[in-house]
């Protein structure tokens, strides 16, 4: 009986592997996140800035733009997560449906029964279960045309119905948490965002579909950016007599994640935008007040898309353009540099250690 049980698990695994349905982590945490990031940025982050270019122009079609680049946020992130499981043609498209479903579901929460959904979080979780199924029946059926669609999209919107409204619940309550918690201890809570929300960024994760998905606001996203900047900046500037211009473009106006490859071989390369972002945290919370929400708390320098956000959230008020030009910029590149100084001197970081290959 055991054999039996045995070869029938084999069999179900060795056909889930030809579906190309392999049960990785990385393809849910990393892949699929970090195609996430893309997906909010082409849709929400790009309504967002319309948005914003919309209220200090008056120019109509830009608000059209913003209007329809956020409207097609949840059918864009589900077939970003389906591109980044390699789905095929079929469960791709159908992501869409399953995307824009879960996207927008969710419950009515609180005394004036505020609508909240899922968001992010819904899409996340109900697009990969989508596919995944999906993936399964594909071109298995003489009729795949029908069977494929109708198998991605009922499996997806099933379950978005059955966890969107938990998920809400869960992402309003946490982003009250942090909320209320950086407003009650903005010092230490400063410290702590900015450094894990800037070590998420280097880190292959995406930062920004985090920050989407618990709905960080106030002053808690201001110090989000704030530990993103440090990380990007930073990395930009230590590293920028092995990398030169063009690895300060990269890192600075791109992305810290290219670090990634040398913090395995010498993680102390990691401490000095780190250091940097403890200390950029709190300034941020405590003493300038920065503000920001969603996906742009978790972009960093990346397009300048955080400070601009921060600018747009605050009105360019002179608080928040001197408050982002420390914060965001020179805090960041003095302090790392004068910690990496430290570290290069002590040994812990020598000449090469943070060389990319661009």
């Amino acid at each position: 009986m055991n054999t039996k049980v045995s070869n029938f698990f084999e069999k179900c695994k060795s056909f889930a592997n030809r579906k190309g349905v392999t049960l990785s982590p990385k393809a849910y945490f990393i892949d699929a996140m970090s195609s996430m990031a893309l997906g909010l940025f082409a849709s929400l982050l790009m309504g967002t800035i319309f948005g914003t270019l919309a209220k200090y122009t008056a120019w109509a079609p830009l608000g059209d733009m913003s209007s329809f680049a956020s409207n097609a946020t949840g059918a864009v992130l589900g077939i970003a997560i389906a591109y980044a499981l390699k789905a095929p043609p079929l469960v791709l498209f159908s992501a869409g449906a399953v995307g824009l479903c879960a996207n927008n579901l969710g419950t009515l929460i609180g005394d004036g029964a505020k609508p909240w959904t899922a968001g992010p979080l819904g899409v996340f979780i109900c697009a990969i279960v989508a596919v995944e199924i999906g993936k399964l029946v594909s071109k298995e059926t003489k009729v795949d045309i029908l069977v494929t669609p109708v198998v991605t999209i009922g499996v997806g919107v099933l379950l978005a119905e059955g966890i969107c409204g938990p998920s809400a619940y869960l992402l309003y309550y946490l982003g009250e948490f942090i909320k209320i918690s950086t407003e009650t201890l903005p010092f230490f809570m400063g410290i702590i965002i900015s450094v894990v929300v800037g070590i998420i960024l280097t880190l292959p994760i995406s930062s920004a579909a985090i920050c989407a998905m618990i709905g960080i606001t106030g002053i808690a996203g201001g110090a989000a950016v704030a530990g993103c900047c440090a990380q990007m900046v930073g990395f930009a500037v230590i590293s920028f007599r092995e990398n030169k211009w063009e690895g300060l473009v990269a890192q600075g106006l791109g992305t810290s994640m290219l670090q990634m490859g040398n913090i395995e071989k010498n993680p102390k390369i990691w401490m000095a935008p780190t250091l940097a972002a403890a200390v950029t945290g709190p300034i941020s919370t405590c003493l300038f007040k920065l503000t920001c929400s969603g996906v742009s708390a978790g972009m960093g320098t990346c397009g300048l898309v955080g400070p601009l956000a921060v600018l747009s959230e605050m009105n360019f008020s002179a608080v928040s353009i001197f408050g982002v030009l420390l914060v965001c910029i020179v805090l960041p590149a003095v302090l790392s540099l004068a910690f990496d100084f430290v570290f290069r001197k002590i040994g812990w970081v020598k000449d090469g250690d943070m060389k990319l290959s661009l």
